[in-house]
């Protein structure tokens, strides 16, 4: 088995073992929710999420893939973003901790290292930090405007 089926399929069993845990029935339909999130690398809004299921499953409804959306972040098994053109999913990174920058453009996510919860020294005592997301959002090299490209350059 490849390293990308590995994947994939370690990320498919991390969401039906998040979906188990909480007494979800493992049905056929929530077996596919679970894989074209393993197999998808960006983000899905609910309909596209909904437009796939459809094609195996004509008798879905948006309510019940949406339902089913939210449910999976508020597990912490799927991330969701609110990117130009609305709310969005994809798969939590299980294999380590890292951050994203996101293009506000096509949506291309870069993962990096740098985690500023490292920095942080001063929060309140009686805060209890359950969990934490840093995304930096702009644009990568192929969509940032000309101008902007230029205008980098010159800086230096």
């Amino acid at each position: 088995m490849g390293n990308h089926e590995h994947e994939v399929q370690s990320t498919v069993q991390d969401i039906l073992k998040a979906m188990s845990a909480k007494g979800w029935r493992i049905t056929d339909q929530r077996k596919s929710l679970a894989a074209l999130f393993a197999e998808t690398t960006g983000y899905l809004s609910p309909k596209d999420v909904y437009d796939y299921m459809k094609q195996p499953y004509p008798g879905v409804s948006f309510d019940t893939v949406y339902r089913n959306l939210r449910l999976l972040s508020e597990m912490g098994v799927l991330e969701q973003i609110y990117l130009n053109d609305g709310l969005k999913f994809r798969a939590r990174c299980q294999s380590h901790h890292h951050h994203h920058l996101i293009c506000m453009n096509c949506e291309k996510t870069v993962p990096f290292e740098f985690c500023p919860m490292k920095q942080i020294d001063n929060l309140p005592s009686d805060f209890q930090i359950v969990n934490h997301r840093f995304e930096i959002l702009g644009y990568c090299g192929d969509c940032a405007p000309a101008e902007s490209r230029e205008a980098g350059t010159e800086k230096h």
